[in-house]
């Protein structure tokens, strides 16, 4: 389970429009993930800020890269995303997970807290 710090460095890389492109990008693109190149060109961005971007993404395991010839390919980690979530979802609905399950989000679902639709 991620804890605080480790929850507000996460938050820190989503915290930036790129980044949070970049992401969502790549996780539509799972589990094959994208070359740094086709990326670029995607988000028309320069490769030296397309670098730093996904080294912060990196840095909190959002994303890993992984060499393909001569090629850096870069994926979406998933259970990454899986373990923010779980971590603000932890105590909601009075600590009774069974009532904010993943449809609660999307409006499918009334849970029946405070605060959780």
């Amino acid at each position: 389970m991620l804890n605080a710090p480790v929850a507000v460095e996460v938050f820190s890389a989503l915290a930036h429009e790129l980044r949070l492109e970049i992401l969502r990008l790549l996780l539509v693109q799972a589990p094959d993930g994208m070359p740094a190149g086709r990326i670029r060109s995607t988000l028309a961005c320069s490769g030296s800020t397309l670098t730093f971007h996904l080294h912060c993404l990196e840095e909190v395991g959002l994303v890993r890269a992984h060499r393909q010839a001569t090629s850096i390919i870069y994926t979406a980690v998933p259970e990454a995303l899986t373990g923010v979530v779980d971590f603000l979802m932890k105590d909601c609905c009075g600590g009774r997970p069974e009532l904010c399950d993943s449809s609660a989000a999307s409006g499918s679902k009334n849970c029946g807290g405070a605060g959780c639709r």
